[in-house]
């Protein structure tokens, strides 16, 4: 499914208004059913008494619509405007208009005091206040309403996003109602899907509100949630090296974890054949843990890193390599910085660059925009600052735009790690993914992912459905362990023990016990 900028869904607004010649009724009526609808499906109407906030936007008219709808079906709603009403216009004014001839209560209010008890006694509210629109941050009347909504337990409905919250950036803009479902109109847009912003959605819902396919689905439209493709069938007559060889060049003294869980994550996705390249001192300690783990000892700098000199015996091992990881747990050491530089540049088959090894190439830049074999970066918001030159604030409030022009101009594969991870391609496409949780934010996690995708290779997907294939199960093995044992305290081991898990459910389809949210949102 597309997901759209607030500018996008405008520009949809006006084609289907201007050269399709569905009117902005047409359209708010169609949004007002799809919320009714889901009203009537999350909260209920018959018999029952909602309460509706309504801003003096298109928002607003969007609230009219669902209380005309609420009414005709036999509920009970009182409408509250929060500003003059002689605002409204065009369709809004419209519906306005129409609900002034029903026995339907509308108030424009001024303070919160006198409606206290009206919320107090409905059975649910709908949230039309702001819409998608919001610059600014919260303030006066709006930001007390809305303390009012979160505070008064009763289930929430929030028209195309929840007031407060920024339709291209998911932030919080002071103060924003925490929803129990959402409906978006036309498109989700990027602030329904990346945090903080999702998290206030609750079930989220979206109707295309009569727009046609080629309009919601046109190719210039390049964010899309992570749909990834069905893995390819297991060879039953394959042998290991079929399903896939990979080589892990990691660790240095004192980061036993990060090579352990990026090797050993290869084979638990399903790889077939994993070498570990890690200094010579370090092996035996990883080997208790790893020993289906095919190590090949480095020599060692005085700091306990892989030295310089192992260069051409490692460019030679990479020729027979499906994918080489580079990166987790190398250290700074500037030899073995060097060493990065080096191999990066001459390596010809594709390279996962991760944790050290994105210092290392942050240097010099110009290596992976000369590569010509395909590179995979997977950042988290600090490395990506590195990467970049911006500051971590910036880049949150920018990411999608960040990660693109990025992606474009290293010409790599990029995959910034957060909450709702983000995969960002050469084109500029980027996959919004949706398995995952917050208990995934522990040392060692971004190891377990870098295997994951190795091994998505190895089985024989292309790049591209490879690394969206890998962001995606490597979440939802988080997600399995945190069934288990609880987001608290949930450790790389637990995601890598879940990953033979993962893959199965993955390869049995969607059932019951997939989340629908990896599917993204319902459509109604």
């Amino acid at each position: 499914m597309k997901v759209s900028s607030v500018q996008q869904m405008r520009a949809m607004d006006r084609y289907a208004i201007e050269q399709l010649g569905i009117s902005e009724e047409i359209l708010m009526e169609n949004a007002g059913q799809a919320a009714a609808s889901v009203l009537a499906r999350e909260i209920g109407i018959g018999d029952k008494k909602i309460a509706i906030f309504c801003g003096v936007g298109n928002n607003g008219g969007d609230g009219f619509v669902v209380a005309r709808k609420i009414h005709a079906d036999g509920g009970g709603v009182q409408v509250f405007i929060l500003g003059n009403p002689d605002k409204f216009k065009g369709a809004a004014r419209t519906n306005l208009d129409i609900l002034a001839r029903l026995p339907i209560e509308v108030r424009a209010i001024a303070s919160v005091k006198k409606i206290g008890m009206d919320v107090l006694h409905s059975h649910g509210i709908v949230d039309a206040i702001f819409g998608t629109g919001l610059d600014r941050n919260v303030d006066g009347l709006h930001r007390e309403v809305i303390a009012l909504i979160n505070e008064s337990g009763k289930k929430v409905l929030s028209l195309d996003i929840p007031s407060g919250i920024n339709g291209d950036t998911g932030e919080i803009m002071g103060a924003a109602v925490q929803a129990d479902c959402t409906v978006a109109f036309g498109l989700p847009k990027r602030g329904n899907l990346l945090y903080p912003g999702y998290g206030r959605c609750g079930k989220l819902y979206v109707c295309h509100i009569s727009f046609p396919p080629f309009l919601y689905n046109r190719d210039g439209n390049k964010i899309q949630v992570n749909r990834p493709v069905a893995l390819p069938p297991r060879d039953k007559s394959g042998y290991k090296g079929s399903m896939g060889e990979a080589l892990v060049i990691a660790g240095a003294a004192g980061y036993f974890g990060a090579p352990y869980f990026s090797a050993l994550s290869f084979l638990k996705a399903g790889g077939g054949y994993i070498r570990l390249a890690a200094p010579r001192s370090m092996i035996y300690f990883i080997a208790q843990k790893g020993s289906e783990i095919v190590f090949i000892p480095q020599n060692e700098t005085a700091a306990g890193s892989i030295a310089l000199k192992n260069k051409d015996r490692l460019i030679e091992l990479s020729e027979k390599m499906d994918m080489v990881v580079i990166g987790p747990g190398l250290s700074l050491d500037a030899e073995t910085q060097q060493l990065v530089r080096e191999l990066v540049k001459t390596i010809k088959v594709p390279v996962l660059i991760d944790g050290d090894g994105i210092t290392a190439v942050c240097g010099d830049l110009k290596i992976i925009r000369k590569r010509k074999a395909p590179t995979v970066l997977t950042p988290h918001l600090g490395e990506m600052s590195r990467l970049t030159a911006r500051p971590v604030g910036e880049i949150n409030r920018q990411k999608i735009a960040v990660l693109q022009e990025t992606a474009r101009d290293l010409g790599a594969f990029i995959v910034l790690k957060g909450a709702h991870s983000l995969i960002g391609l050469p084109d500029e496409r980027v996959f919004i993914n949706l398995s995952g949780n917050s208990g995934m934010a522990t040392a060692g996690s971004g190891d377990v992912l870098t295997g994951t995708i190795a091994a998505m290779v190895g089985l024989g997907l292309p790049l591209e459905e490879a690394v969206k294939k890998g962001v995606f199960i490597h979440g939802v093995a988080g997600d399995l362990a945190a069934t288990e044992k609880g987001e608290d305290g949930m450790t790389a081991q637990d995601i890598l023990e879940c990953l033979p898990y993962a893959m199965k459910r993955d390869r049995e389809g969607p059932s019951d016990a997939f989340p629908s949210r990896y599917a993204g949102p319902i459509i109604v």
